[in-house]
């Protein structure tokens, strides 16, 4: 139902704001789709639905996401960035810093990379079309001091080292392991926010193309033997996204923790802002940092600041 014309043409024509979100819902209730039929769209569309941000801001939030993981693995694996086409959009498009071709030790990890880096392209791809108009252009990403200050955070280096996520296999994967299992936990957040049932199967469809990539990041950490180093990376992502409890490491040689489940066997969700205080790498509200230096694109573009709970 989601690649049908008019659904395309339906968030093409939706906008973040409120106005044009309630000009969305009403025009999937005439639309007759059964996705949202005019009935469910004149409930939502009241206090409560007013203040959520519209479907269209929530996939831009995860395009600026898909923007970062596709340029990580692109470069990774083939030795060059998103073509430029698939860059273009609302809002400043910025330059990538840094990347460069991983010269892979194994064949098993380099397959694992081609095939993730090929499914991130995709979802820009897939996400661009249904946006439409409505698309963000790629913001300014670093993939260079970003993941300095990153492995700095974890004490994977000293104060004074350099990170260097793409000098070999081992580095790519500890670097991967860096912002996989966020986009799991964004992508489990941002379920709620979606409106229309089309666009949260297509949703779906993604948050479960990448717990498939994280669980591979993970289990060739484990086969590695970097349990000490992926705990000291879920600690630091947890410190940097607030007290409470989100993440997990890859376990312990003795007892292996492939999926970061909680005690009902769920996957943690996190907020839009929760999120950004990782990209962002900080643990204050703010509106750019880290992977993103002049923040992302869309209105979803502000972190969580200390002792606020979302």
């Amino acid at each position: 139902m989601f690649g049908k014309r008019t659904v395309i043409d339906m968030i093409s024509r939706s906008a973040e704001n409120d106005a044009d979100r309630r000009a969305f819902l009403r025009t999937a209730g005439l639309t007759g789709l059964g996705a949202v039929g005019a009935s469910a769209a004149t409930g939502l569309v009241g206090s409560s639905a007013s203040a959520a941000p519209s479907d269209a801001a929530v996939f831009n939030f995860a395009l600026n996401l898909e923007y970062l993981e596709a340029e990580f693995y692109s470069r990774a694996v083939f030795g060059r960035g998103l073509n430029p086409n698939l860059t273009t959009g609302k809002g400043n498009r910025g330059p990538v810093i840094g990347g460069r071709e991983v010269n892979f030790s194994s064949k098993p990890v380099r397959e694992y990379a081609r095939e993730i880096a090929n499914d991130e392209i995709a979802h820009v791809k897939f996400l661009r079309a249904a946006l439409g108009s409505a698309k963000v252009s790629r913001p300014r990403i670093n993939l260079k001091s970003s993941f300095t200050a990153a492995a700095r955070a974890a004490g994977l280096v000293g104060p004074n080292q350099q990170f260097d996520a793409f000098a070999n296999e081992d580095a790519f994967l500890l670097a991967a392991f860096i912002f996989e299992d966020v986009g799991v936990t964004a992508y489990k957040g941002a379920a709620p926010l979606v409106q229309n049932k089309a666009f949260l199967e297509a949703a779906a469809g993604i948050l479960a193309a990448e717990a498939y990539h994280a669980a591979t990041v993970r289990v060739s950490l484990i086969s590695k033997g970097f349990f000490g180093e992926a705990r000291a990376i879920s600690n630091a992502r947890d410190k940097l996204d607030g007290p409470m409890e989100r993440d997990q490491g890859i376990g312990f040689p003795n007892q292996y923790n492939v999926v970061p489940s909680n005690k009902n066997g769920l996957l943690r969700s996190r907020s839009a802002a929760r999120v950004l205080n990782i990209v962002y790498l900080t643990q204050e509200k703010a509106t750019r940092g880290g992977f993103f230096p002049r923040g992302v694109n869309g209105p979803i573009n502000t972190s969580m600041g200390p002792g606020r709970s979302a």
